[in-house]
């Protein structure tokens, strides 16, 4: 649909997004329109595509594509000049000019710019300034307009805008492809879509180096590795491409020679065959490598009699530590890297409260810290000890734009050992930046359990530490946690050994309910989750966590999403939500944040009227919808550490429905109660690792919806899909290259 007219009043605008409100006098009538748009005036005629909505203050006309032209009248010239959106003109400076030129005006400011300095009170250098500004802002909606021809909806050209300013035609139209690799949001396909709009080739040489980039940055995204076989990539591109056969490995060879030039790859042999690993991740696993093996060289600060002081620990607080939970404890106060594994139950958090403990006596000041707020919140409820996310640890800030890290290598954290919890979700790019960042011959103490999922961004980190044997490593099997009507972490360790879960009766917490059919297992799951669960625990049903190992289909994760929000947060009138793509929001629904935002700013209450503020919101974050609001199409969400943060029309396709979340998602996170289907699957899939995963994020209940046979193929199913890192080399490599200089200097 269509429609034209004068803008009237900007009711709201967002200068980071671009979104914005206004009024459109559409022929004497009142029309409000909401969209992404470059710098809007008043006066400015608006010609717009798009849709009416409903929402409970209005109709209003949600934009998709448009072109803005100036006004043709004295009164909507003058209004246009003195909106602000010129710089140096404001309403007495706007006057003058119409008064001056009349319908001329924006013509004598764009091509006789000089004819301004007839006016009282402006100079010839002012009159340049306006022209040059007017132009600029002229541009900009250009560029947009420009943009929009080839499909580019007005959000996304205001992106891209934003990037190349007046050179955006110049550098678009000479190389769409450069898109990815400039604009944060903009893929390959979408990229290629806008070339093929353009008239490029299919078989462009920027289209081809455009998707090699693409296929080794999806291999490192989808898979977490961070490097892969440079036939493998080749395979891939081909597929991607869909070119020829004839020649093309050749050019594929040819365009990685250039990439490798210009420093976006970096290739090596391995076991005879070349690979290749994008630049950005290889620097981040050297970097790693070499600060790990830094701070185990420069630890300097042993605990002089580590035996007595574990003893005496004992006595005050009336407990005996097993064997492995004292050598645990020792390993971690001498040495500069160490490493707790262990699955639930196995006594981890004791050992974590003994080498605070200690420390402390000692006059040493520990961190904790944790890859969630929902990690972090249980840590510190655990140890009863102030518990951080590691980028709230880092004081995650920004300058220019760009997020950075406050504490680094350059300002490190004023602690004497930092405790990483559940540090097998930690991927290498926030390892290093935090390995960096603790200050040398002091300790970095991981713990987690070497048996759950990796992490979800890129790298294999506590697996590949542990693999390189480089480091102090204390694997934990005795269960201490559990009582005679806890089946939950014993389970776990049943499951992990590829033995069948015991299940005990219907007072137990761990339960099994069997049903064969998806449609059966739907319904269980819908009637446990909305009255049984919340009944039988006294617990809030946003407590209760469905773990999914599929993404769509009957029982994946978007469908019991839509379902559960139907029966737990039904539309009700006056309750105000938000569409966004195929998903509704409305206050008191369940959300998860799906990608890092570094720039989302929070606040959060503390003591008294202290209030904290911050940026930054990240992958698998969960909250609650607190408010709805419609004229400006933003959520403001309360997470589960408390941040509070409100989230843009723009933010909202980072945001997902979490009443059910895939089992990745879950990572770092604990439960009341973990309510699981269970059906069959994809072998690298649903395997044991995943079940695995899944029963250790409930404190309370564990509920699995299936047949026992389902169950038993999941548990028999030991694959794990293997991760092509560098780090576990790069730790091995680099101590074999000190080892040489060493053995060097002491000739």
């Amino acid at each position: 649909m269509k429609l034209s007219g004068s803008i009237e009043h900007i009711v709201y605008r967002s200068e980071e997004t671009g979104y914005t409100v206004a009024v459109v006098d559409v022929e004497g009538k009142p029309t409000t329109c909401v969209g992404s748009f470059p710098m809007l005036s008043e006066g400015e005629w608006l010609e717009a595509e798009g849709e009416f909505t409903e929402s409970k203050y209005g109709t209003q006309f949600k934009v998709s594509r448009f072109r803005l032209k100036p006004p043709d009248n004295e009164d909507g010239i003058a209004r246009f000049l003195a909106s602000g959106l010129i710089r140096g003109v404001g309403e007495a400076t706007a006057s003058a000019i119409v008064s001056r030129f009349g319908k001329e005006a924006l013509d004598v400011i764009e091509f006789s710019p000089a004819r301004l300095a007839e006016i009282r009170g402006i100079s010839e250098r002012k009159a340049l300034e306006i022209s040059e500004n007017f132009k600029s802002v002229r541009n900009v909606s250009a560029s947009v307009i420009y943009l929009q021809q080839y499909g580019v909806t007005a959000a996304m050209a205001l992106r891209i805008v934003k990037v190349y300013r007046e050179r955006t035609e110049e550098l678009v139209g000479k190389n769409p492809y450069r898109l990815i690799e400039d604009v944060d949001g903009i893929g390959f396909l979408t990229a290629d879509r806008i070339a093929r709009e353009m008239g490029v080739g299919r078989d462009s040489d920027f289209r081809l180096r455009a998707g090699l980039l693409h296929c080794m940055q999806e291999l490192t995204q989808n898979s977490g590795s961070t490097f892969c076989r440079e036939s493998e990539l080749i395979r891939s591109a081909r597929s991607l491409l869909d070119l020829p056969a004839e020649g093309f490995e050749a050019r594929c060879q040819s365009q990685i020679r250039q990439l490798l030039l210009d420093r976006k790859l970096t290739a090596w042999t391995e076991e005879g065959e070349p690979c290749v690993a994008l630049t950005l991740y290889y620097k981040i696993e050297k970097s790693l490598a070499a600060r790990l093996l830094n701070l185990e060289a420069e630890f300097r600060h042993p605990i002089a009699d580590c035996e007595g002081e574990i003893a005496h620990y004992e006595k005050i607080n009336g407990i005996a530590l097993h064997e492995g939970q004292k050598e645990a404890v020792r390993a971690a106060l001498e040495h500069g890297v160490s490493v707790i594994t262990g699955g639930p139950g196995t006594g981890k958090t004791t050992i974590v409260r003994c080498v605070l403990h200690l420390l402390r006596e000692n006059g040493l000041k520990a961190v904790l810290c944790a890859p969630t707020g929902r990690a972090a919140k249980r840590l510190a409820e655990s140890t009863g000890e102030e518990a951080a996310t590691i980028h709230r640890l880092l004081d995650l800030d920004f300058k220019d734009g760009r997020g950075f890290f406050t504490f680094n290598e350059q300002t490190r954290l004023p602690a004497d050992a930092v405790i990483v919890d559940e540090v097998s979700m930690v991927d290498c790019a926030l390892m290093n930046s935090l390995a960096s960042a603790v200050r040398p011959g002091r300790r970095l103490i991981l713990v987690g359990d070497k048996d759950q999922l990796p992490s979800v961004s890129p790298g294999n980190v506590l697996a590949d530490i542990i693999a390189s044997g480089e480091f102090s490593v204390t694997q934990l099997t005795h269960i201490y946690r559990q009582s005679a009507t806890s089946q939950i972490a014993a389970n776990a360790h049943r499951i992990n050994r590829g033995e069948f879960p015991l299940f005990a009766g219907r007072d137990s917490d761990f339960l099994l309910c069997e049903r064969e059919d998806p449609g059966q297992i739907l319904a269980e799951l819908e009637s446990m989750c909305c009255t049984r669960i919340p009944r039988y625990l006294g617990t809030d049903p946003t407590e209760i966590q469905v773990l999914a190992p599929m993404k769509r289909g009957l029982l994946g994760v978007e469908n019991l999403n839509r379902r559960l929000q139907k029966l737990l947060n039904p539309p009700l009138t006056g309750k105000a939500e938000l569409s966004e793509g195929n998903q509704v929001f409305r206050v008191g629904d369940k959300v998860m944040q799906t990608v890092n935002n570094y720039n989302m700013e929070w606040e959060r209450s503390g003591e008294g009227a202290f209030t904290e503020r911050g940026s930054g919101v990240f992958n698998g974050d969960i909250g609650l919808v607190e408010e709805v609001d419609q004229p400006t199409g933003s959520l403001t969400v309360r997470f589960d550490d408390g941040r509070l943060c409100r989230c843009s029309a723009v933010d909202l396709p980072d945001l997902t429905l979490s009443y059910a979340i895939s089992i990745h998602k879950s990572q770092g996170c604990e439960f009341d109660a973990a309510v699981i289907p269970v059906t069959s699957g994809p072998p690298a899939l649903f395997n044991r690792n995943l079940l695995y995963t899944a029963v250790t994020r409930a404190k309370k209940l564990v509920v699995l919806i299936g047949s026992r046979a389902a169950i038993a193929r999941m548990i028999a199913n030991n694959y794990i899909e293997k991760r092509n890192t560098m780090l576990t080399g790069l730790l091995r490599s680099e101590k074999e290259k000190r080892k040489a200089l060493a053995g060097d200097e002491d000739e």
